[in-house]
Parts: C-alpha cells; structure tokens; sequence
C-alpha cells in the first residue's frame, strides 16, 4: 500500500468521518474504494462495449440483412399520439 497526503477543509473531513462512523466504516476506506472504482472506471466502460460489440456481431436478429432508412424511424406514431410522422 502507498501512502497519499491531501489537504481538505477540516469541517469536510468531520463530517465525513461521522457519515463513515454511521456506515461501520472509514474516511480511509471510503477514499481507497473511490479512487479505485475512479481508476477503473474507463476500463468497466471499454469492457463492457466490448462485449456489446461481440454480442452484436454473434446476434442473429438480422440474419436478413435488413436495411433501415431515416424515414422508417419516422414511419410510425410516438408513444401516447395516434397517426404518423411529426
């Protein structure tokens, strides 16, 4: 483990160790578990499209090769109104 020093304001750094006293944990673990989800965050998102990705490309919901076009979004009513288009 490494040791971090930061500078808080002092009324901050009460109030948190309160709310981790409330939560059966402390200011420290609650530093070390944001910093490493921070750390981590940008690999959880790359991983997670990646496996969207893949999951796409193994999917055989269009095995047809089916085609939209911009006006086949359009070519149905919204949710809650009756009729087409805008």
């Amino acid at each position: 483990m490494t040791n971090l020093t930061i500078t808080l304001d002092e009324a901050i750094v009460k109030k948190a160790r309160v709310r981790a006293i409330h939560e059966g944990t402390s200011v420290s673990a609650k530093v070390r578990e944001f910093l490493a989800a921070y750390a981590q965050e940008g690999e959880a998102q790359q991983a997670a499209a990646q496996a969207f990705i893949a999951a796409a490309r193994r999917s055989q919901a269009n095995r047809d090769g089916a085609r939209w076009s911009r006006e086949d979004a359009y070519d149905r009513p919204y949710p809650g109104q009756s009729g087409g288009g805008a």
